[in-house]
C-alpha cells in the first residue's frame, strides 16, 4: 500500500498567452499571487513558534550520526549571533562572505544574517578548495569589502582565509590565529539591537548577494532581496498544494552558493515547516556512495537533483533494492534543473520509477536564474515533454522575445532581482526597454493551440553557431541527442563555428563505460570497445540528419573541466564558450586535414 497520502501533488495549470505582431509572446499564469511573507527571519521566527521541537536541519558527524537543528534553537542561535554581528558593527554595506559548504553552522550563521539585516556572500567552495590562484574569491572580496568571513573548517579553508582582507575571521572549528569562534558568539545574549534591526527589515533589504559563474574575471554579484525570496515561495506553495499539509523532508547536496539548492530548496525546507538532511556527497564517483548511504536511512518525500547527478543514481536504483525502497517509499516527484536532462536518461527514470514505486512518481522540471530566485516557470502537471520547463508561475510573465531565429526567455515578477551588486552598466544592460529580465535563454511552446502544455528549453542563444555553409547550428538540443544516443558520455562541447561540419569534444562516462567493457577501473579513450560503440551511436545519430544535426568528428578529453579557467562549475555545469576557448589546440585536432588517430569517426 503507497505511503503516499491521497492529497494533489500538482495544481492545474492556467495560462493566458498574448501575440504581438513583430512575434513576441507574452505567457503569464492566470492564478494570483495574494501574498507572502515579509522575510525570512519573520518566516524562522513563526515556524520556531508554532514548532519548536521540530527538526529544521540535520547534519551526519564523524559517526555517521545524524545531528538535528530544531527550529526552537535554530531561532535561539539566530538571535544570539545577529546580536554578536551588530557588535561587530557589521551591516548593509559590510556583509559576510561565506566560505564553507553545507553545514549547520553555515545555516545558523546565514539565518543570524538575515535577522540582523546583514547581507551574506555564500561562495563556491570550488573557489576556495580547487582553485589554484584564488583569483575569484579576492576578487569578490575587492567588489564587496566583506566585514566578516566565515569558514566552518579553518585548516581546509586556511588559504582562502589569508586572500581576503577582512576585519573579523570566524570559524567554527579548526585553530586560526585571531579567529572568532562560533560557538563562543552563539552564547551572546540579544538585546534590543536584534529587534530594532529585524523591525527595519524591508521587502526590498538586500538578504543576500549570489555570485554567477563568469568564465573570466569576477563574477557578478546578483542582488536577493527577501521580496525576491520570499514571493517565489509563495509561487511554489500554489503550484505543490501538498506542502500546506505535508512538511517536505529532503536529502539534498545542491550547494548553498548557487541559486538551486539555498534559494530554492533550503528555502523551500523553511518555508514549509519541513526538515533537510545535507547530504555531504556530490555526484561525482569518490563522494556518491555518501549519498547512497543518506538516501537509505532517509526517505526524501520530494527529490531535487542537477542531470549529472541522476545519471549516477539510475543504475544505483535499478540495482540497489534497499535503496530503491527507501527512495521511493513516500516520494511525490522527482525534479531536475540547471541543465538540460538527455532523453534517454528521463525515460530510464520514468521506467525506475514504474517497476520500483507503488504509486505514480513523476519526473518534473523548472526553468529560472539566479536572477529570479530562481523560479519562473514549472512543468507542475504529469506527462510533461522531456525538456519541457513548464508554464509560468503566478505573479510571473515571461516574455518570448525574438533574437535572431529564436526567441529570448524574459521574465517580469516579483522575484526578478533588482540588479548587480556595484554593477550599474550590468544591470541596465540585463534589462529589456519594457523591465523585462533578460535571461540569454531561448524557449518556444510546445504545442502552438495549447499554452498549458508549457514552454520547451531551446538552449543558449550564445551557444548556436553557424557552419560556413551559412547553416545554424542549435548546439544544446544537438548535445542532448548526443549524450542520449551514446549513453557513456558525461558531458561534451559542441565545435564547428565557420567550419564545414560539427564536431564535438566529450568526457567519458566511467561508470557506463565500465559496464560497456566488462572492466573495473578507468575506461581509457582509446578502448576498441569503447570506440566502435561511439562510432556506432554516431551513425544512427546522423541517419537522416541534416549538416546542422549530424557530428562528423568526435575527440575523448582525458583532462577534466578546469575551474580556475572557466569550463565548469562546481555543479558539474559546462561552459560551452569557456571550453571551446581554453581547448583550442583540441578544437583543432577534431578539423586538421589529415584525420587524427584518436578522434573517432561515425561507423561505416
Amino acid at each position: 500500500m503507497s505511503m503516499v497520502a491521497e492529497r494533489r501533488t500538482f495544481a492545474a495549470p492556467d495560462t493566458a498567452v498574448a501575440r504581438r505582431d513583430d512575434g513576441t509572446i507574452i505567457v503569464s499564469s492566470r492564478h494570483t499571487l495574494e501574498h507572502w511573507e515579509p522575510s525570512l527571519p519573520a518566516v524562522l521566527r513563526a515556524a520556531a513558534q508554532a514548532h519548536p521541537d521540530r527538526p529544521l536541519a540535520a547534519e551526519r558527524d564523524e559517526h555517521q550520526h545524524w545531528v538535528v537543528l530544531s527550529y526552537g534553537e535554530a531561532r535561539r542561535k539566530a538571535d544570539a549571533l545577529a546580536q554578536a554581528f551588530l557588535d561587530l558593527g557589521l551591516g548593509p554595506e559590510r556583509p559576510i562572505m561565506i566560505l564553507s559548504g553545507n553545514s549547520v553552522a553555515h545555516l545558523l550563521v546565514s539565518l543570524a544574517a538575515y535577522t540582523a539585516g546583514v547581507p551574506v556572500m555564500p561562495l563556491s567552495v570550488a573557489y576556495s578548495l580547487m582553485s589554484s590562484d584564488l583569483v575569484r574569491i579576492r576578487a569578490i572580496a575587492e567588489l564587496t569589502d566583506p566585514g566578516l568571513v566565515f569558514a566552518d573548517d579553518a585548516a581546509a579553508f586556511a588559504q582562502a582565509l589569508d586572500a581576503v582582507d577582512a576585519e573579523h575571521i570566524l570559524v567554527a572549528r579548526g585553530e586560526c590565529a585571531n579567529a572568532l569562534r562560533l560557538d563562543e558568539l552563539a552564547q551572546t545574549s540579544p538585546g534590543n539591537a536584534v529587534e530594532d534591526a529585524f523591525g527595519a527589515i524591508t521587502p526590498d533589504t538586500t538578504a543576500k548577494l549570489l555570485f554567477t559563474s563568469g568564465s573570466t574575471g569576477v563574477p557578478k554579484g546578483v542582488i536577493n532581496t527577501h521580496r525576491m525570496l520570499c514571493s517565489n515561495q509563495a509561487m511554489l506553495q500554489l503550484i505543490w498544494p501538498f506542502l500546506v499539509e505535508e512538511p517536505p523532508v529532503l536529502v539534498d547536496w545542491l550547494p548553498w552558493s548557487h541559486t538551486f539548492g539555498a534559494n530554492h530548496n533550503l528555502n523551500l525546507v523553511l518555508f514549509n515547516g519541513g526538515t533537510l538532511h545535507i547530504d555531504d556527497g556530490k555526484p561525482a564517483p569518490p563522494l556518491f556512495p555518501r549519498t547512497i548511504a543518506a538516501l537509505k536511512a532517509i526517505s526524501p518525500t520530494v527529490y531535487f537533483n542537477v542531470p549529472a547527478g541522476f545519471a549516477l543514481l539510475a543504475p544505483a536504483l535499478e540495482s540497489d533494492q534497499e535503496l530503491a525502497q527507501s527512495f521511493f517509499s513516500r516520494l511525490r516527484f522527482m525534479f531536475y534543473a540547471g541543465a538540460a536532462l538527455p532523453e534517454a536518461l528521463a525515460a530510464r527514470l520514468t521506467q525506475i520509477a514504474r517497476s520500483k514505486a507503488d504509486h505514480e512518481v513523476p519526473l518534473t522540471s523548472s526553468w529560472g536564474t539566479t536572477e529570479t530566485a530562481p523560479g519562473a516557470t514549472s512543468a507542475h502537471f504529469a506527462a510533461a515533454a522531456v525538456g519541457c520547463i513548464g508554464v509560468p508561475l503566478a505573479g510571473t510573465a515571461v516574455k518570448l522575445a525574438p533574437v535572431g531565429d529564436k526567441l529570448e526567455i524574459r521574465v517580469s515578477g516579483p522575484q526578478v532581482t533588482p540588479g548587480y551588486f556595484r554593477a550599474p552598466e550590468l544591470t541596465q544592460s540585463a534589462f529589456d526597454e519594457e523591465g523585462y529580465y533578460r535571461s540569454g535563454d531561448a524557449g518556444k511552446l510546445v504545442d502552438e493551440h495549447d499554452v498549458n502544455k508549457g514552454l520547451l528549453f531551446d538552449g543558449r542563444i550564445a551557444e548556436d553557431f553557424k557552419l560556413l555553409t551559412g547553416t545554424w547550428v542549435t548546439a544544446g538540443p544537438l548535445r542532448m541527442r548526443l549524450l542520449s544516443e551514446t549513453r557513456v558520455l558525461t558531458d561534451a562541447v559542441i565545435c564547428g563555428q565557420d567550419c564545414d561540419y560539427v564536431a564535438a569534444l566529450a568526457w567519458v562516462n566511467q561508470a557506463e563505460a565500465r559496464k560497456l567493457t566488462d572492466g573495473e577501473g578507468d575506461v581509457s579513450p582509446d578502448h576498441p570497445r569503447l570506440r566502435e560503440h561511439l562510432a556506432k551511436a554516431l551513425a544512427t545519430l546522423n541517419q537522416h540528419a541534416g549538416s546542422a544535426a549530424r557530428i562528423e568528428r568526435l575527440l575523448l578529453l582525458a583532462m577534466p573541466p578546469s575551474l580556475d579557467v572557466g569550463e565548469i562549475t562546481d555543479k558539474g555545469y559546462i561552459n560551452q564558450r569557456a571550453c571551446l576557448e581554453s581547448r583550442a589546440a583540441e578544437v583543432a585536432r577534431l578539423y586538421a586535414a589529415d584525420l587524427d588517430p584518436e578522434v573517432i569517426t561515425p561507423a561505416s
